[in-house]
């Protein structure tokens, strides 16, 4: 009897637990002292083993949400459950509880990581100067730790300021932004102090990107460098190197807090976790800085070195937090003038930049700096400790590339540490514009009317993708290397202009032999193409030796080649008063830069609308002794050893430019425009844009003749001038032309297209073009 009375009381205690708990375990959960944000940081703490940071949750003193609708206030929409609401509340109940879950069946781990943490963390977070043991901090975490370690709300925008000039600079920091993009869950804003330069280029890079929940914002570093000009630096980065110092300057008023990077900074993890160190900051504690991880400031590694004053090893500036509304209030302005000032009357100049400036400042002033884990940049440099900031890989953080060796410095990791940088270097960008889910973006303009236009598409037109490709934004890196060219005043210069892809790269040396003068090229590559390219120029003498090519990188995207795109971007970054609009494949004979100046005079092209044409040619040999002129190239097309272009396969193509005239013509003369004609062209820097609906093969460069013809230009054929088409395997898109009847059928109704805006634009006149196109 007993045994039964037992028996009863263990079913009645198992029922009542099984049904009061999992009902407090609700409760408790919505009381509001235990967040999502919470759990989820917890759970990356367990999983990660990212004991160093410890969780980053955030704790409230909110009193417990009611579940009940009848014990709200009056008139309070906060707690009028509807029963759409209830339902969800209900949903989101059962998904927190299996969430719990699974974050118990994890707990067992919890003591293995933690003490494998807590022996890395000694090798190195010993040195800080904080006093803050993170470890401590995350073993002892429980509810009044919250308090101490906010979280970055789900929307919170992260502000990061990026000096950057130059086109190498330009081009660095582009694997910076997408390292950050690549982790971030957070809108971010970039602050780029730049010289005109890198505005150019990188303003043009994001308008394109178009990365949701991204501003940019731009300051001109030129008007900053009267502020530090007076310091003497020996550094490699000039007057850019110094211009952290006045941030607080540079900086809105209105904005409290950033993190400055150097453009040599690659991330391995988000940049909110970086942000929420911010909250830290105690008392004085304005600058967030690591140690710096050589022995530069210990003035040991060579006889009679004399560094800056700073505290034992000093800080590293490539990684800085910023309160910047605190530093304002200190007057941090006149704090590090009058530090540089006494400390240069002993010390001359600089050696390391800004960064002997803030380590001086810090020297006088501990108290300003909150010591980062020195996970939060990690030195490769020379003679580096950086190896103890970490006992495996994956905890690093951010690395910072802050030798003057770059990628070929010396270090035991410096494999893995080379291969997560090359991974950003070729990561496709196109992927990087992804929305950030509940976080609304800022309405654009340009990216709504994109999506109008698009919207309007019949996706059940079989020409749609065609269509399509003339609305896509295509992501646009200008001046990818050094560029540099000034027109002289006499107003003659001409630039080539071309595109290509990289199956035609072979081609760029010996156009740069044939053509001394300036060129813009339009290269349509990928991420990892880009690169194979930048080492390919890079290893060329040829191209090396030439500052006045301007590359402009178009990154791939879609099925198509953009061919008028991609002239129109060279076109449009030209900055002579003439354009040689050319392609790839052709060689200019030598000379015709000079001769191309002395025609423009001579046929007054600043004051009339003339298309100067070049007569072109082609050889079938792949090997070819270039004719050196005229007369040699009239012998070898006697011979058979070159033929006018298109000879064989379109006629009309370049039929109009009479060729048997111009075997014997001594001056220019005048041709008119006819059905089909194609010709390369001379023009002023202001004629008429490619139209963008004609992509890969057929009637890209026909259509832009006939628009110029229709705006009254001038055909004049050079007599002297020449240039030869280089053989090579046929193009993907020739190709899909050939064996793709669909494709024929579009790029017919594409053309028909054109000729009807063509007469709403220029009425009478256009009508010939129809006439000429149903005669021929």
């Amino acid at each position: 009897m007993l045994g039964i009375c037992r028996g009863r009381r263990k079913f009645l205690v198992a029922t009542l637990t099984v049904l009061f708990v999992p009902a407090f375990t609700w409760i408790y959960l919505f009381s509001g002292t235990f967040k999502a944000s919470c759990r989820q940081d917890l759970q990356h703490l367990l999983t990660n083993g990212d004991l160093a940071n410890g969780p980053r949750c955030r704790c409230t003193d909110e009193k417990p949400v009611s579940l009940s609708p009848y014990e709200a206030p009056a008139n309070s929409p906060r707690y009028m459950f509807n029963q759409r609401e209830r339902e969800s509340l209900e949903v989101r109940m059962r998904e927190v509880e299996e969430e719990n879950q699974a974050l118990r069946k994890q707990l067992s781990l919890v003591q293995t990581r933690v003490h494998r943490h807590r022996n890395h963390s000694k090798s190195y977070s010993t040195e800080e100067g904080t006093g803050d043991n993170e470890v401590v901090h995350a073993l002892a975490w429980n509810g009044s730790e919250c308090g101490k370690r906010p979280t970055v709300e789900k929307c919170e925008t992260i502000h990061i300021a990026i000096v950057c000039a130059g086109y190498n600079a330009s081009r660095d920091v582009v694997t910076l932004v997408k390292s950050v993009l690549f982790h971030r869950r957070n809108p971010l804003h970039f602050h780029f102090i730049t010289d005109a330069i890198a505005k150019q280029i990188l303003g043009y890079l994001f308008e394109t990107w178009m990365v949701p929940a991204v501003t940019v914002n731009f300051y001109d570093a030129d008007e900053l460098k009267p502020e530090v000009s007076w310091i003497p630096n020996k550094h490699y980065s000039g007057i850019y190197g110094l211009m952290k110092l006045v941030l607080t300057k540079t900086l809105p008023a209105s904005l409290e807090r950033v993190i400055v990077l150097d453009t040599d900074i690659t991330f391995a993890t988000d940049i909110a976790e970086l942000w929420a160190v911010l909250h830290k900051f105690k008392g004085q504690q304005v600058l967030g800085l690591v140690e710096n991880q050589s022995d530069w400031y210990l003035g040991n590694l060579w006889k009679n070195h004399r560094p800056w004053p700073a505290l034992s090893r000093g800080y590293n500036t490539g990684v800085i937090l910023l309160l910047l509304d605190k530093l304002r209030k200190m007057k941090w302005e006149q704090m590090w003038r009058l530090t540089a000032e006494r400390e240069l009357m002993n010390m001359l100049s600089t050696s390391l930049a800004d960064q002997d400036i803030f380590n001086a400042v810090i020297k006088q002033n501990p108290f300003l700096v909150y010591q980062l884990p020195c996970f939060w940049n990690v030195q490769l440099s020379d003679h580096t400790r950086s190896e103890q900031c970490y006992k495996d890989v994956s905890d690093l953080k951010v690395i910072h590339w802050n030798s003057p060796k770059k990628l070929r410095v010396k270090n035991k990791h410096v494999e893995f540490f080379r291969n997560l940088y090359l991974t950003f270097l070729e990561y496709d960008g196109n992927l990087l514009r992804r929305e950030l889910f509940g976080c609304p973006s800022e309405v654009d303009k340009n990216s709504q009317n994109l999506q109008k236009q698009l919207l309007e598409l019949d996706e059940d037109d079989p020409c749609y993708e065609f269509r399509r490709e003339r609305f896509t934004v295509h992501r646009t890196h200008l001046y990818f290397l050094h560029y540099e060219f000034e027109p002289s005043t006499e107003n003659t210069e001409v630039t080539l202009v071309a595109q290509l892809s990289m199956d035609r790269l072979q081609m760029l040396e010996a156009i740069c032999k044939h053509w001394e003068g300036p060129i813009s090229l339009a290269l349509y590559l990928s991420d990892a193409e880009a690169q194979q390219f930048l080492r390919y120029a890079q290893g060329s003498e040829v191209l090396m030796s030439r500052s006045n090519v301007g590359y402009h990188i178009v990154y791939k995207e879609g099925q198509f080649y953009p061919v008028n795109l991609l002239r129109n971007i060279a076109m449009k970054h030209v900055n002579t008063p003439y354009m040689f609009l050319s392609d790839i494949d052709f060689l200019p004979m030598y000379g015709l830069y000079e001769y191309l100046r002395r025609s423009v005079v001579q046929l007054d092209m600043a004051n009339t609308k003339k298309a100067l044409i070049v007569p072109a040619f082609e050889t079938l040999r792949y090997r070819l002794s270039f004719p050196k002129s005229k007369a040699e190239l009239l012998s070898m097309l006697d011979m058979g050893t070159l033929f006018t272009f298109r000879y064989h396969v379109w006629t009309k193509g370049h039929a109009p430019t009479n060729f048997a005239k111009w075997r014997t013509a001594t001056t220019p003369y005048h041709v008119n425009w006819e059905a089909d004609f194609e010709p390369y062209v001379v023009v002023r820097r202001d004629c008429p844009e490619y139209d963008r609906r004609f992509v890969g093969f057929g009637w890209n460069k026909v259509a832009h003749v006939m628009e110029l013809d229709a705006q009254e230009y001038e055909f004049i054929v050079l007599p002297n001038a020449y240039m030869i088409h280089m053989p090579h395997a046929p193009s993907f898109d020739i190709t899909k032309f050939r064996s793709n009847k669909q494709y024929r059928i579009c790029l017919k109704t594409l053309k028909e297209e054109f000729q009807q805006d063509m007469s709403r634009r220029y009425g009478f006149a256009a009508l010939k073009y129809l006439t000429a196109e149903n005669n021929s």
